[in-house]
């Protein structure tokens, strides 16, 4: 029952945050929205930030942990970009409010969220992978953030800019923005591995 009600809580927390972020969210309305009393959410998450935080963490996790692993067991920068941009792209997908609510909290309070998102990514492996694929002259020269800001904003640029590419390319057929966003799967991995790539 207690799983239950944690569970209930985080979901109404998520939609109470996505629509109004972290300082217009009230714990009375997502008490509301949960269907329970303020004094049992109060029970389960002391503060509103404790809860933000919470929703936060398992969003990034959902996001960050399959790639985790996929850098740790694979070991290779290319199964790494594949790993990524699937998973990337089915979590933003899913929850496709996702990115403008990241991006509105680091605007509103860019040394908390910094703080929660650097807790997921292992950046040192990534970076050891890069290095390793310029040494062995399998890939160009590119510094870690260069990479990363490739191959993020190439995944949620579609998503942000859902309404304005759905009206220019698909006014009339609907599914195709979905289509479109599933090709983004096999087009993304295929552009950046071949533009990292080492032309002999």
């Amino acid at each position: 029952m207690e799983k239950v009600t944690e569970i209930k809580i985080l979901e109404a927390a998520k939609k109470v945050f996505v629509d109004k972020g972290m300082d217009g969210a009230r714990m009375q309305e997502i008490a509301d929205q949960a269907g329970i009393n303020k004094a049992l959410l109060h029970y389960y998450f002391r503060t509103k930030a404790q809860l933000f935080d919470k929703i936060f963490s398992v969003a990034m996790e959902s996001i960050f942990n399959p790639i985790n692993e996929s850098l740790e067991n694979d070991g290779n920068l290319f199964t790494f970009i594949d790993t990524f941009v699937d998973n990337y792209i089915t979590v933003l997908s899913e929850n496709p409010h996702l990115p403008n609510f990241i991006l509105n909290e680091i605007n509103k309070n860019p040394e908390r969220m910094v703080k929660l998102v650097s807790l997921n990514l292992n950046i040192a492996k990534l970076k050891q992978l890069i290095d390793e694929g310029i040494e062995n002259q399998e890939i160009i020269p590119i510094s870690m953030e260069n990479f990363l800001v490739n191959i993020i904003g190439l995944c949620v640029f579609p998503i942000l800019a859902k309404p304005l590419i759905s009206a220019y390319f698909f006014v009339s057929e609907n599914n195709n923005y979905n289509t479109f966003i599933q090709e983004r799967k096999k087009n993304i991995p295929e552009f950046i591995k071949n533009a990292l790539t080492v032309k002999n």
